[in-house]
């Protein structure tokens, strides 16, 4: 069994999977109560499925982008399980997850973080036809909404009929914002744009079973990225 966790954000899911299916997976609004809640929250998760500890045989975490308390909490809860238990730790981008459970798109496709200040985080990602899934295609970038507006109508006008696919944790008024570039983008639904922990550990699974671990002692967390127009 695996255990994933997402505490990238003030959202927070936990997963558990063991190769054939998730076992258990809950995921929530957690404001800033990331130290209060996370190991209470695993915990029962662990209960709930049935599995101790000792059962498990690997933790992923996301790694980035996201808050910088948020990644640091996860991930040195994970740290530490991986090390008590003796278990392999995979790190895996935060925004990777995200995109492993949307669906095939003819255009380009940009996932979405909040970034603080009315700031967000995003990564542009292409749907990688021979292995049938999406891949980063750039590095993180922080926008506000004016040069986000900007960078999504510039691709449209490069690829004129083919909107970009927007998916990523939006308040009410960001979702506005994108349904008003009708043509230019295609906002994915609530639901596909909620961050599953269960889609983070399907990766970190194919990562065991090709005994690709990552070092405890250097992974680290990637907060944010290049402020676009910088």
């Amino acid at each position: 069994m695996l255990l994933a966790l997402d505490t990238a954000t003030r959202l927070i899911s936990l997963a558990l999977h063991d190769g054939q299916h998730v076992a258990a997976e809950t995921t929530w609004h957690s404001g800033s109560y990331h130290t209060v809640d996370l190991a209470p929250q695993v915990a029962l998760l662990l209960r709930r499925a049935g599995v101790q500890p000792a059962g498990l045989r690997g933790v992923a975490v996301a790694i980035g982008p996201g808050s910088y308390t948020a990644l640091r909490i996860g991930l040195g809860f994970a740290k530490g399980l991986a090390l008590a238990l003796s278990i392999p730790l995979f790190g895996i981008p935060t925004l990777d997850g995200l995109m492993r459970a949307q669906p095939q798109h003819p255009g380009p496709a940009l996932a979405l973080l909040p970034a603080g200040r009315g700031r967000l985080s995003a990564v542009p990602y292409h749907w990688n036809a021979l292995r049938h899934r999406w891949d980063a295609a750039g590095e993180a970038r922080i926008f506000d909404w004016p040069a986000l507006t900007a960078e999504l109508t510039a691709a449209s006008v490069g690829l004129p009929g083919v909107p970009t696919y927007v998916a990523g944790e939006l308040d009410p008024a960001g979702r506005e914002q994108l349904r008003a570039l009708r043509g230019v983008v295609l906002l994915a639904s609530p639901a596909h744009c909620l961050r599953r922990a269960g889609f983070l550990a399907e990766i970190a699974w194919a990562r065991l079973q090709h005994n690709d671990p990552d070092d405890p002692g250097r992974l680290a967390p990637s907060y944010g990225g290049e402020l676009a127009g910088a």
